[in-house]
């Protein structure tokens, strides 16, 4: 009896230093990450599936529409040289295995890319579907906001258009003069506000639409961080003046132009537990 009492207690000692053994680190890659949104502006077209076919990751953007401003937002993905495939929206393999664009990419870590799917996809219709790559850098506008226009609505020739406060009158002069159909304009800066865009045909005439307020975004509390937007200073905002859909086209339907807003840069973190 004594020899197994004995034994026992060995076995005890030995399970416990056991247990009292560090686990070994298991070293994990840190991966470097780009951020990427998706925007689909081709107004004669169905809904479309935008993914990288090289490595499975959470970055692809699905079933987006036309000016469906939904998915507006960045998404991680993996940095280096990336295959992307554009794939019409189906829910049988004839429409799904549907390839509108198949391109090679290089993506920057710590950088933020719009992929802007715009033009028009019906053949002999022009301006021809294209996927235009913009690297999202705005300088930071400080205790200001800045915004640009994004002249998606080719149809419509070149535009003057303006941003104003809201509830404020439209100024005489443009913000951004003469901007070219499918051109991006650059940034301008404005004290944070409230804001209204306003375009027009360059050198005057008819509005395109009514005055559409841009992203406004929502200051930070105590513990939840700002949305950016023309409200909060250090934001900036692309406004995306986009066409009317194509009557008859598998667009989702809208029968006038009009405007959509996304935001390119966050202002900094200064909610208290964020």
């Amino acid at each position: 009896m004594r020899r197994i009492f004995q034994l026992s207690v060995g076995l005890v000692a030995t399970g416990l230093l056991a247990a009292c053994e560090i686990d070994p680190l298991v070293p994990t890659e840190d991966i470097p990450t780009a951020g990427v949104r998706f925007l689909h502006v081709v107004p004669d077209t169905g809904a479309m599936d935008f993914r990288f076919v090289d490595l499975v990751e959470n970055s692809a953007h699905w079933n987006m529409a036309f000016r469906a401003s939904t998915n507006f937002y960045y998404k991680n993905a993996r940095a280096g040289q990336r295959h992307l495939r554009v794939f019409m929206t189906g829910t049988t393999a004839a429409v799904a295995s549907t390839v509108v664009k198949d391109t090679v990419v290089t993506l920057e870590a710590g950088k933020r890319y719009t992929f802007l799917m715009w033009g028009y996809a019906r053949a002999g219709s022009n301006p021809p579907m294209r996927l235009t790559m913009i690297e999202d850098d705005p300088a930071d506008p400080v205790a200001s906001v800045a915004m640009r226009v994004i002249h998606a609505a080719a149809t419509h020739g070149a535009l003057d258009v303006r941003q104003y406060p809201n509830g404020g009158t439209v100024p005489g002069a443009a913000t951004w003069a003469n901007v070219a159909p499918l051109s991006i304009s650059t940034y301008a800066t404005a004290a944070a506000g409230s804001k209204r865009i306003n375009a027009q045909p360059a050198g005057g005439g008819a509005t395109l639409f009514a005055d559409a307020l841009a992203l406004a975004g929502a200051a930070a509390t105590v513990d939840i961080e700002a949305a950016p937007g023309t409200t909060v200073a250090g934001s900036a905002v692309s406004n995306i003046i986009v066409p009317r859909s194509v009557a008859g086209s598998r667009a989702t339907n809208v029968t006038t132009p009009g405007m959509i807003s996304a935001w390119d840069r966050r202002p900094p973190r200064t909610c208290q537990f964020c």
